[in-house]
């Protein structure tokens, strides 16, 4: 008789229940979330059947429960916390919820639609590894931007001239400029010659000369902060740009690492034969495209994992096409920032873009139908291993003739 089992992941502890083929509850435990509970629990599990034979739903499918399950054999079962939730009113009306009635319904649901869903298809150890490098990555990104505005914003409350003398605050040579002069009567001597100098000390590569930006700085709003307030505030503008300056350097470091894993796979290979798709933006994406071909049969699978396409909802006369809101942010924002790049260097992704445009289509919308099309080529490159070829993209070569 086969066995379903559902299990409802928490912090400190998991539910999980077993059930036969009728619906009838054979197992229910709670394991801590240490060791010996997580050795407990998959040896319980396995007095009721072998792992290979007993599918476990959950409704996340990564972490460290999921890779101990994973490695003891048992076939995981992703379900969207969405089904779970819509599911919900067959089995009470009041709406209760518990971590034991929940890993119930996930058995069951596996039990009586299990056809629906497909097993978690586990990526090799080089993708996985590249994707943590990469999510850790966008992570510092969004630190690094929350910081920039936060010192963006200081200045402008004391010192303007400095936020506004270099083109981005979180620059190293903006910060630099900062930490040297981080209130406006440390820079009230500041000459050419002296910005000249600390230009050159710091290995300035911008187009600006120095009498340029001395002008941008003098021509900035003139803050009214009293001395105190500004001997204060500039302190703080010191904590911010040395924060800010290790956490660029770890970002440059990363992606370092991220330039050369992606370069040394061959699925990366392929992402970065695309026009302008880059190593970081390859990365981005092969991260989570992985190389699990089976995980993505149709390139329509592909399209709506990334977000690229829309969701039609009919019924009767009424017909509406929304954006979709369901799908995997990061594969999102990595394809969709190689999509708004490659009209840069792709005669038909331009074109797709500006009829896109032209249609009425605002930034974002067309950048996203432009995506959706290159995800047709994408998938197809990704199945059969083949780099990138404009001269065998039979409608790029239609653009170009």
């Amino acid at each position: 008789m086969p066995f379903h089992t559902g299990l409802d992941w928490g912090g400190t502890s998991h539910a999980v229940c077993v059930i036969d083929g009728a619906g009838q509850v054979i197992v229910r435990l709670e394991a801590n979330h240490d060791a010996a509970g997580l050795a407990g629990m998959l040896a319980r599990l396995k007095r009721v059947a072998s792992p290979a034979d007993l599918p476990i739903a959950i409704e996340r499918p990564s972490g460290l429960i999921v890779d101990a399950l994973v490695a003891a054999g048992h076939p995981i079962i992703p379900i969207h916390p969405h089904v779970v939730k819509a599911c919900r009113p067959r089995y009470r009306a009041a709406g209760g919820k518990s971590d034991p009635s929940d890993a119930y319904m996930l058995a069951d649901i596996l039990r009586t639609d299990g056809h629906r869903f497909r097993p978690l298809m586990p990526a090799s150890d080089d993708i996985r590894a590249l994707r943590a490098l990469v999510r850790g990555r966008d992570d510092l990104v969004a630190s690094r931007v929350a910081l920039a505005n936060q010192l963006r914003s200081l200045l402008e409350g004391f010192w303007p001239g400095a936020a506004a003398i270099f083109a981005a605050v979180d620059s190293p040579i903006a910060l630099a400029f900062v930490g040297r002069y981080p209130t406006p009567d440390s820079a009230s001597r500041l000459g050419e010659k002296r910005l000249a100098s600390f230009m050159a000390q710091h290995a300035y590569c911008g187009r600006r000369s120095p009498a340029e930006l001395l002008a941008r700085l003098r021509a900035a709003a003139v803050g009214l902060a009293s001395n105190a307030q500004a001997d204060a505030k500039g302190e703080l503008a010191r904590a911010l740009v040395a924060v800010l300056e290790r956490l660029v350097a770890e970002i440059a470091r990363l992606s370092s690492r991220i330039e050369h894993a992606v370069t040394d796979l061959p699925d990366g290979r392929i992402v970065m034969s695309f026009p302008r798709a880059g190593r970081i933006c390859a990365a981005g994406i092969l991260a989570e495209l992985g190389d699990v071909r089976e995980r993505f049969p149709t390139e329509d699978q592909l399209a709506a994992e990334a977000g690229v396409c829309p969701v039609t909802h009919a019924s009767g006369k009424s017909r509406g096409v929304v954006f979709r809101w369901a799908c995997n942010k990061n594969l999102r924002a990595a394809v969709t920032r190689f999509a708004d790049n490659s009209r840069h260097a792709s005669a038909w992704a331009a074109a797709i873009y500006n009829r896109a445009r032209q249609r009425g289509c605002k930034h974002p919308h067309a950048i996203r139908i432009l995506a959706r099309a290159w995800v047709r080529v994408l998938w197809k490159a990704w199945q059969t291993g083949q780099t990138y070829n404009p001269k065998r993209h039979t409608s790029a070569l239609k653009i170009a003739a």
